[in-house]
Order: structure tokens, then C-alpha cells, then sequence
């Protein structure tokens, strides 16, 4: 694997990004953008995923650097639970639901990659 530099350069972070825009684009019209509390925590948590890969990137150590992984993970995990609650409320559809549901699995994909690709180079290192 050529060294990264950036963190704009992970594809888990490209796709955490594409994710929190489809996930801004659901809740900013009709009812899902005025149930405030749904609208916020979704969109949190999908700006979690994005914000904690990049932020474990910078984080000094590849254990620390999963432990965000392991985080970012979770969170798309939440935007995941929350879309079939917005779904059951209407706010979406399900087509709506399974194109983001997809992004986020994708997401998780990445990230269990970059997970297994970091401690793999931890057990060479040793």
C-alpha cells in the first residue's frame, strides 16, 4: 500500500463524506427536517464516521488510530439504526433508506479494511 499522507486520501474517509452528504440531503426538506431531534442526531452521527477516521488518522499510533476506526465504525452503524426510524416515520422511503444503508455498510467495509491492514502492519513491526 503506497503511504498516505492526507486523510483526505482514505477511501473510508471519501466514502464517510459521501455518506454525510446524502444523509444532509435526506433531512433537509419535508417533515424528516423538522423532527430537529431525528435531523441532528443523524446527522451527527454520520459526521462522526467522517470526522473520527480523520481524526484517528492524526492520532500519533495505529492503536489509537483504530480505536477512532472503531468509533467511526459505530457511528454508521447509528446512521444505519436510525434510517428505519425515519423510514417508519415516513420521512424517507425505502429506496431512500437502502442507497444510504448501502453507503454506510461500504463505509463500515472500509474501515474494517484500514482496521485489518493496520494491525497486520502492527504484527510485522514485532
Amino acid at each position: 500500500m503506497a503511504k498516505i499522507d492526507r486523510f483526505e486520501d482514505l477511501h473510508s474517509w471519501q466514502k464517510a463524506r459521501e455518506l454525510v452528504n446524502i444523509v444532509f440531503d435526506l433531512t433537509g426538506e419535508g417533515d424528516f427536517a423538522r423532527d430537529f431531534e431525528l435531523r441532528n442526531q443523524i446527522r451527527r452521527a454520520a459526521g462522526s464516521s467522517m470526522h473520527n477516521i480523520a481524526e484517528g488518522f492524526d492520532a500519533g499510533s495505529n492503536p489509537e488510530f483504530i480505536r477512532f476506526l472503531k468509533i467511526a465504525r459505530r457511528s454508521a452503524s447509528e446512521v444505519q439504526s436510525q434510517l428505519y426510524l425515519a423510514c417508519d416515520r415516513n420521512y424517507i422511503n425505502q429506496s431512500e433508506l437502502q442507497k444510504t444503508y448501502n453507503t454506510a455498510t461500504e463505509v463500515k467495509r472500509l474501515i474494517n479494511g484500514m482496521i485489518a491492514y493496520l494491525r497486520k502492519h502492527a504484527e510485522l513491526s514485532n
